[in-house]
């Protein structure tokens, strides 16, 4: 896909807000680590128009060729770019559009150590996927897009490899099951599921919860700031509908006392304690 855009000043780094899943959000780490040996995926060295447009629809809710990139610090990087004309004045300049990009950290499976959208990467200038930021050639990057006549292309830089996806590395999402149906008595085992979790308007991220017979509670929690994943401990109350449970951060510790709807099952509430200071929260189920 060839986009032409109006000019727009350069942006450095993006932050991504935090969105909903989606087939992008599903390519982690220990995903792209295996990508290389794939079917489908193949090492170039030079990212051309023509192999762009190759790999467009890869994945169905984007629009873009899906990359990933083995930074020069030996992280995974995912891209999805487009080509695209830049509109200046009178003039119309090539462009890499990068829609979203996220690069994680080493040894983790969710853990981001950059990340960005929207960005527009102009020939003269690199990206440097480590940093999360468009720079100079003086202070180096992974990519840059290299402009030659009417030949223009994105290479990699140093040490880094790019690798372009033209067959999906993952199967379709399945197909949600029938939602749990919430009945009398209530049972422990309703708590069972993925919640987006939304704390004090201060923290968001994904919750699964675990629930044994007994009413013991284990799980995981995703952060949306960082990627980072930390574990969650509980007990089912009295009555059977109250829960509550920690979330153990590095240095802290977090304290959830919640309720479920029990009309439906689609969410819990409470409040929250984290180092004496107590506030509200609410999480939405995102699975039967």
């Amino acid at each position: 896909m060839h986009r032409c855009l109006f000019f727009a000043p350069l942006m450095l780094l993006a932050v991504v807000p935090a969105l909903s899943a989606d087939s992008f959000d599903r390519y982690t780490n220990p995903i792209l680590a295996k990508a290389s040996a794939a079917p489908g995926v193949k090492e170039i060295k030079q990212l051309t128009h023509s192999l762009i447009a190759d790999g467009d629809g890869v994945l169905p809710d984007h629009a873009g060729a899906l990359v990933v990139v083995k930074t020069n610090e030996g992280r995974s990087s995912k891209l999805i770019v487009q080509s695209a004309r830049q509109k200046i004045k009178n003039a119309a300049v090539p462009i890499l559009l990068i829609d979203r990009f996220v690069t994680y950290r080493e040894g983790e499976e969710r853990a981001i150590q950059a990340q960005g959208q929207n960005i527009h990467l102009f020939e003269g200038f690199q990206l440097n996927l480590d940093l999360g930021q468009v720079v100079p050639p003086t202070l180096g990057g992974d990519l840059r897009l290299v402009v030659e006549g009417r030949k223009v292309y994105a290479e990699p830089l140093g040490k880094a490899k790019m690798y372009l996806v033209t067959k999906p590395l993952l199967p379709p999402e399945a197909k949600t099951s029938a939602p749990t149906v919430i009945g009398e008595p209530f049972e422990a085992r309703y708590f069972n599921g993925t919640y987006k979790l939304y704390d004090d308007g201060r923290r968001s991220g994904s919750l699964t919860l675990k629930v044994t017979g007994q009413g013991d509670v284990s799980g995981d929690f995703f952060s949306d700031k960082d990627g980072r994943k930390y574990p969650v401990a509980g007990k089912v109350g009295t009555p059977r509908h109250a829960l509550q449970f920690t979330i153990k951060f590095p240095r802290t510790k977090e304290v959830f006392q919640d309720w479920m709807f029990t009309g439906d099952g689609k969410a819990i509430a409470g409040s929250s304690r984290l180092e004496g200071r107590e506030a509200g929260f609410y999480a939405l189920r995102v699975n039967p």
